[in-house]
């Protein structure tokens, strides 16, 4: 059964993470040449990546915030995420039931904290956190991989409705820049930006609609995105679940190790 089909009387379609393991494996195909370069990148603090929500949103996404007291949340419609400190207080908890409400999902997405006993478990799932090496990459292919925007948000959820990479709202798109690739004025391949700790870009939202994958567009759209996070003198940095062998090979090619184990999980608020 996939996440999505638990019931606790919240609806989990956008938080099934298990979305990731189909979506990206899918879009793998056999290696592809990729020249590299070396590009000065500013050395970045790693510890900052123990906790992107929190520090995304008490940072670069605080115009996209919701807060009561030190729980924080996203805005409707931007992302599902929730933060409390890393050595919460029975009050920040209570503050986050207040934040989020009776009933709804604690998105926590990796934060190493645990509620107390009366949050019900909703989903876990195992991942793993991946960092650039801070080469820019150069594709020896011709696919044009071209900027998103608001207008073309009908088709950016129309892609992620059918691939389900992960959670992706009408408001998701504010969060940074995305790219895709058409076919014949068709959406069928994008990845953008995410949560943005200091000095770091979450690279995420990667996805190939089902016509067109294994031709390397996932590639195409991820290098896309890892340069254009390196230019503006970040690292980029994402997510996978840990069973996704083929997606971490694929990020793996692109200059990514894996630098810790995280574990994804969600609760419902008494």
């Amino acid at each position: 059964m996939g996440l999505h089909q638990i019931r606790y009387d919240v609806d989990l379609t956008p938080y099934d993470w298990a979305w990731n393991i189909v979506a990206v494996a899918s879009s793998v195909a056999p290696a592809r040449r990729h020249q590299t370069v070396s590009f000065p990148v500013h050395d970045c603090d790693t510890t900052v990546l123990d906790d992107p929500v929190g520090l995304s949103l008490r940072g670069p996404h605080r115009h996209l915030a919701r807060w009561v007291g030190q729980a924080v949340t996203y805005e409707a419609e931007v992302a599902s995420f929730a933060s409390v400190p890393l050595d919460p207080s029975a009050a920040d908890w209570n503050d986050l039931a207040r934040l989020l409400g009776t009933g709804q999902l604690a998105d926590l997405f990796s934060a190493p904290v645990t509620p107390p006993r009366n949050w019900t478990p909703v989903f876990a799932l195992d991942g793993v956190q991946m960092i650039s090496d801070g080469r820019e990459t150069t594709s020896t292919t011709t696919v044009e991989v071209a900027q998103l925007g608001h207008a073309d948000v009908p088709d950016m959820l129309a892609l992620t409705a059918e691939t389900r990479p992960g959670p992706f709202w009408p408001r998701t798109v504010e969060l940074g820049a995305f790219y895709g690739v058409r076919d014949s004025g068709s959406l069928v391949a994008m990845a953008g930006e995410r949560l943005r700790p200091s000095g770091w870009t979450e690279i995420s939202s990667v996805c190939t609609a089902g016509t067109h994958r294994g031709r390397g567009l996932a590639a195409q759209v991820v290098h896309a995105a890892a340069n254009r996070i390196t230019a503006c003198g970040k690292r980029p940095f994402l997510h996978v679940a840990a069973n996704n062998h083929d997606a971490i090979r694929l990020y793996e090619r692109l200059g990514f190790t894996v630098r810790r184990q995280v574990r994804f999980h969600g609760y419902q608020v008494p």
